[in-house]
This record gives structure tokens, sequence and C-alpha cells, in this order.
């Protein structure tokens, strides 16, 4: 969901990143003048905190996404009810473990069958929508440089496997009739096994992959901690052959092309079990849709976004986009079967308007950093010719790269406005949901945490990046997310 020569800024992510370790020789960070590889990506020496944060989220991460299926599961979305349960003696953990469905010959059947298919998609078609549909980048697209100098070329072609994904769909439920449009929502749980068995041996394999045959060895980071290089990843861009890499695989595809369709899947079963599809359901459908459609739409812009500019590949990428994503970024249509919600008219109408101006905020703040990046400032944002700050950094082999910072347009006013778009579609598809339950808007909260550490986190990157130049530009531009607040 901007470009490694402007602002390490990053789309509407899932993912809860670690805490903020040391890099080797922090005090050499004057514009640049550390050539130090440690000084972009992750980190070289691991700290305490940093240790217990990584080691805090591989034991609780899967916890929560269990919890969190499961009391929709076994106890109508509250997540105070399993609880109460245990602590007055009603039930307990081998009692809610017990009932817990597990996984099943069908349910492998229909994950591998899914996966195999999003490979193919993504490694056999090469992409034909980029030349007839006016306005998109599709094809063979150059990423951005990478920490060790190298520019590693991309087949982007989610939009058109997205296409062809929900075009079967489709087909599927109003012509061939091979499965029922509730299949995913029937087999939740036992597809919840199979995304972690994918999940931790994709983790697995890129960190033995790290040691002994990586793509680049220069691109690989060891800190001599097992959890850390396990969680947040050894190998930069890890792959197998010419074209088949693990970041934008995993990144969007399988789990982004799923979103639509499980989304679609809860509303069959909505429509199965109550006779009607809600005005929530289709706001929840239509407002997530419009973000995954974007976000393949702008695939080539994703090239130049923090989670491939800069992130390893490892749990934290991995295991996040096969279990993390589908699971907990579709909270609101999971509800929604359980408890549907028939909002009134000017209530929808509010939740409508709210995700779409986010939607817009979050766009147009990217299209102007992405104007300015294409045209080098020579463009207009709001009508005038961009203000900029112009500033210098030293890649890890030695190189001395000039950049410019835009404080022009929604830049001007907040460092990362477009977070601030984020939030406010996160909050829209929580307020479809309503207000008799908590689950729900566990979203918002999440990508309220998540995206004010990652500005925290991206702001101490490009600090250590650009050194006196950021605080040039920080002083230019001092709020973050809300103008005049925050």
């Amino acid at each position: 969901m901007a470009s490694l020569e402007s602002w390490c800024w990053g789309p509407m992510a899932m993912r809860a990143s670690a805490g903020s370790p040391k890099q080797r020789d922090p005090n050499k960070i004057a514009n640049g003048d550390n050539t130090a590889q440690g000084k972009w990506g992750r980190a070289w020496e691991v700290d305490w905190f940093s240790l217990a944060s990584v080691i805090f989220l591989l034991v609780f991460a899967p916890l929560i996404v269990y919890y969190f299926i499961m009391s929709c599961d076994q106890y109508g979305c509250s997540l105070t009810a399993p609880v109460v349960e245990m602590v007055t003696g009603k039930s307990s953990l081998s009692d809610i473990w017990a009932h817990t469905p597990g996984v099943t010959a069908r349910a492998a059947q229909i994950y591998v069958t899914w996966v195999t298919f999003q490979v193919v998609l993504y490694m056999m078609i090469p992409d034909f929508c980029h030349k007839f549909l006016p306005g998109y980048v599709g094809g063979v697209q150059e990423g951005a440089v990478t920490p060790a100098g190298m520019v590693n070329k991309y087949e982007i072609n989610g939009l058109q496997a997205w296409l062809i994904t929900h075009l079967l769909w489709f087909a599927n439920a109003h012509l061939f009739h091979w499965f029922s449009p509730t299949i995913i929502f029937d087999n939740w749980i036992p597809l919840l096994w199979c995304a972690n068995i994918l999940g931790y041996t994709v983790s697995t394999f890129a960190l033995i992959k790290g040691y002994l045959f990586p793509t680049n060895a220069k691109d690989c980071k060891f800190t001599g901690n097992f959890f850390y290089n396990y969680m947040m990843g050894v190998e930069f861009n890890p792959r197998i052959g010419k074209w088949f890499d693990f970041k934008l695989f995993f990144n969007g595809r399988p789990g982004i092309v799923a979103w639509t369709l499980i989304n679609l899947s809860f509303a069959a079963k909505q429509q199965e079990r109550f006779g009607s599809v809600t005005n929530a359901m289709i706001l929840v459908n239509v407002l997530q849709a419009l973000y995954v459609v974007d976000f393949f739409w702008n695939e080539t812009w994703y090239l130049k976004t923090i989670d491939i500019c800069h992130d390893h590949f490892g749990w934290y990428l991995g295991w996040g986009d096969c279990v993390w994503l589908p699971y907990l970024y579709t909270l609101q249509g999971l509800y929604l079967v359980y408890h549907p919600v028939q909002l009134s008219t000017p209530h929808a109408l509010a939740v409508l308007l709210l995700g779409l101006a986010g939607y817009c905020v979050f766009r147009e703040a990217n299209h102007q950093k992405d104007l300015f990046r294409k045209t080098d400032g020579n463009c207009q944002i709001w009508g005038r010719k961009p203000k900029y700050i112009e500033c210098s950094y030293v890649s890890a082999d030695g190189r001395r790269h000039r950049s410019k910072l835009m404080v022009s347009g929604f830049w001007g006013l907040a460092r990362h406005l477009n977070y601030t778009g984020d939030l406010m579609g996160s909050l829209a598809y929580c307020l479809a949901c309503g207000f008799s339950h908590l689950l729900p808007y566990f979203y918002v909260i999440y990508m309220s945490l998540l995206l004010v550490h990652r500005c925290l986190r991206d702001e101490d990157r490009c600090s250590r990046k650009y050194g006196r130049d950021w605080e040039r530009y920080t002083t230019a531009v001092p709020k973050r997310l809300l103008p005049g607040l925050f």
C-alpha cells in the first residue's frame, strides 16, 4: 500500500514491526557520510528491547490470530467471553482447543490449489493489462536501488492475477458451480492451519537460503541472534530463478488477492444464513475492494515503498502475509456473518463518505509524491511549482546520491499524511459494523499503533540516511500525521 530517493514511506501495511535496534556506527550520520551497509534496512546488532519485542511477537502474534478467530467461531465474536468462562471455571483452554476444528484434507486441497494457482498467474502469464488499460503500468519494471547498489527487475502482473481470479470466482458462482461461494468461510479455521504451515515453511526456507545460497550475498545481514534473524530476515531480496521474488509474491499474492475473495465468501454466507446481504456487508466489501484494486493498479509504485526498499524477508513478512493479513484484515466481514448489521441511511452514507475521503487523501498524497519524484520537481502541485529541500546520501557501495524532499501539497501539511488517509479508511471499515462489539475495531486500533510506530521507524531511518538535511526537513514540516496536532 514513495521512493527510496525521497521519503522512505510505505503503503497501507499490515506488519507489526519490532523495536528500533542499534545500528553500527550510529554517530556517522551527517549527510550520509557513513557508508556502512548497516545504515539501510534492518539492524546489524540487537539490543535487549528489540530481542524481547521479537520474541513477544513470535509467541503472541499467532495466538492473537487464533484468539480472534476462535472467539467468533465459539463465542459469537465476543472477546471477553472466553476469558470470563475460563476465570469462572465454566471452560478451560483444553475445552476451547477441543472445539477448534483441525486441519482437514479438504482444506489442504483448497489451500494448495489456491497457492499453486497464484504462482502460475505470477510466473507464467506475462502482463497484458498495460497494453489496453490507459494509465496502468505493468510488465517488466525496475525496483529501487538496494543497499548494496543492486537494481532488481520485476514482472508486474498483480492486477491481471486479481482480475483473472475474480472472473473465475464469479463464473463459478453463476455458471459452473464447481464449489460453493461459501467455501472459504466453511473451511475458515482448517485453512488457518494451512496458512500457518506455509507461513512458517517459507520463513524457515528464507532463513536457510540466506545462510547457504543467497541470491545476493552483499544484501544479506546477520546479527548473530537467531530469533532476530528469523523474524526480520537475513536476505534482502530472496529469489528463485530470475523472476520469482519472495517479497513481491508474498506481499501481494496470495494474501491480498484473497482479501476480496474472503469478503465475497463472507457475504455469500450471510446471504445463506439470513436470506439477504446487509448494507454494512456491502460497504465493507466495496471499501476494502477499492483499496485492493488500488494496490494492484499501483503495484509498480509499490516497488519503491518501505516493504520492498528496506525490509528483509523473514517471518515478519512471510508469516505475516500468509496469516496475519488475510485473517485479521477481514475481521469486519467475518463479524457481519455472525452479527448482520443493517445501517440507517445517514450512518451508511457517513461510513461511505469517510472511506472515500480516506482513500482520496491516501491516493492523492501518494500521487503527489510519485509525480514529484518522476518529474524531479518539475510539476504542479495544487496549481503551483512544489517547494522542496535538497539533500544527499551515500549508498553502501560508496556512491553519493542527491535527492529532494517535497514540502508542498499534502506533504507540506504533515510528513505522513498518506497514513492519515489509511486511518480514515480503517475507521470507516470498523464503523460499518456498528457499536455492539469491540472485535471489528481491532483493525483501526492496530493500524493506529502500527502507523504511529512506522512513522517513528521511517523517520529514524531517514535521519540516519540524510543526517542534517533531515533536520532541515522536519523543521519545515513539523507534524507527522495530523496538521497542527501530531
